[in-house]
């Protein structure tokens, strides 16, 4: 595969200097409370990353902040830290964390869980997919922090079962994702809300010009955190790449997962269908393997995630919806049947076998086409990724029947509704023009055809009112 590798011209500028974590500094000395700091021991961890050292101390003075550090580096830990030291014991509702997705809302509040599992605070997730009333009921036993989906969350506010009153910090995961998708009206209807004292907190890996100035529209004097370390994530992961045709995907996974004989693995795909295709075709196989994706129930869901965790299946094909919310000790690989879309999301799906500082491996399977993907994920985790090959493997011929998947033209998240939307960095195609001089002579007055630019045009400029 010609692309897949950087030649001498494309080849991104690695550093692996790059620090992960302050070695100069312990969780002790960001003046955390000794039950944090037991359940951060029990975690495994000794010193903090460099966004945690840098946004955990401004969020315990009170300041409102504003972080930006790479996937990976523990920005859930860097806000979930201090708000755990911070709320009081017994009241409910004082912290509010907004997410994009339900599976990142539940990974989060495990996280805290963990986190704070010698303190006496309590996080509950509330998310489309779960009863009202099961979350309810949660709710009315007076968690302190609360974490949820925007749209739950206003649901649950204008049911009389969530009270914003108390909340003394707002903090935002995710942001840059959360004003890509959709969510900008719900996320200012949502801090409307909430006391005008209280300490706001964003936290994102990219943050556009124009989303801080959004955002900075709900702070008072933020102080702005920005981290370039490396990632946590993609230093613990072995990672390779296996060059194979998309008709062999399905011969090359079941080839990996019989001679390699992982423990627990998980395998993720870019579409639903291709989930449940390559679930019946490792069944077929005599491999047990389940599917997880948008389309199944919660229940389902939470079923299949419970057997995995308990060691009931050995192979987990999920979709990129439970790439932020798979949160299970033991998994030793991951195994990229697609690349993501979003180089981002391969974090995020490789990070599932990295938990609490232990090591994993993460396998890509990589298509002729997919080289310039592969190269911007190289770019995003600072490191190349070598090929693995299997010399017996044998590839098949393209099937007659063969029909390859159709790429996006936007950045898909499953759950939200945007059926008509494209990309906006895609020109619209314009009319077909007709090859005949005299059918295309017919179009224009006279029958004169053009042949320069009009000398003044608008260029796609226009005065827009302020937002």
């Amino acid at each position: 595969m010609s692309d897949a590798t950087p030649d001498s011209d494309t080849k991104p500028a690695f550093d692996d200097k790059l620090s992960i974590f302050d070695e100069d500094k312990s969780f002790a000395d960001l003046g955390l409370n000794e039950q944090i700091l037991k359940g951060i021991d029990k975690a495994g961890f000794v010193h903090p990353t460099h966004i945690q050292s840098q946004l955990i101390p401004p969020i315990m003075s009170g300041k409102d902040v504003l972080g930006q550090a790479k996937t990976g580096t523990g920005k859930t830990a860097a806000f979930g830290l201090p708000l755990l030291n911070l709320v009081e014991p017994g009241k409910a509702a004082q912290a509010l964390i907004l997410a994009p997705t339900r599976e990142l809302a539940i990974q989060i509040t495990q996280e805290l869980a963990d986190l704070g599992r010698f303190t006496k605070i309590r996080s509950m997730a509330v998310y489309g997919g779960q009863r009202i009333q099961q979350q309810a009921d949660k709710l009315a036993k007076g968690p302190e922090i609360i974490v949820g989906t925007p749209g739950r969350v206003i649901d649950m506010v204008g049911r009389g079962y969530l009270d914003f009153s108390g909340i003394r910090f707002a903090v935002l995961d995710e942001v840059d994702r959360m004003y890509d998708i959709g969510f900008r009206e719900d996320i200012r209807r949502i801090l409307a809300m909430c006391p005008d004292k209280r300490q706001t907190i964003f936290v994102s890996a990219t943050i556009s010009p124009e989303i801080e100035r959004l955002v900075r529209k709900h702070m008072v004097d933020p102080e702005k955190v920005v981290t370039t370390a490396g990632s946590l994530t993609v230093a613990m992961v072995e990672q390779f790449y296996l060059n194979t045709n998309p008709w062999d995907k399905k011969r090359m996974l079941h080839y990996l997962l019989t001679h390699e004989k992982p423990a627990l693995t998980l395998v993720f795909c870019r579409l639903k269908r291709s989930v449940d295709s390559v679930s019946r075709y490792l069944q077929s196989k005599g491999i047990d393997a389940h599917a997880m994706h948008g389309d199944l129930s919660q229940s389902k869901r939470n079923s299949v995630l419970q057997a995995f965790k308990k060691g009931g299946l050995h192979v987990l094909i999920a979709s990129d919806v439970a790439s932020r919310g798979i949160d299970v000790e033991g998994i030793s690989h991951v195994i990229n049947y697609d690349l993501p879309d979003d180089p981002d999301l391969y974090v995020h799906r490789i990070g599932r076998t990295a938990r609490a500082g232990r090591e994993g491996e993460a396998w890509s399977f990589v298509t002729p086409e997919e080289g310039k993907l592969l190269t911007q994920i190289e770019i995003l985790v600072n490191s190349l990724t070598p090929m693995h090959a299997y010399p017996d493997f044998k590839p098949g011929d393209e099937p007659a029947d063969w029909k390859p998947d159709k790429p996006p033209t936007h950045y898909v998240v499953e759950g939200v509704e945007d059926k008509k939307a494209k990309s906006r960095f895609i020109a619209a195609e314009g009319p077909e023009i007709p090859d005949d001089p005299k059918k295309l002579a017919a179009k224009f007055p006279g029958g004169i055809i053009p042949s320069k630019l009009p000398p003044k045009r608008l260029g796609g400029r226009m005065r827009t009112r302020g937002r």
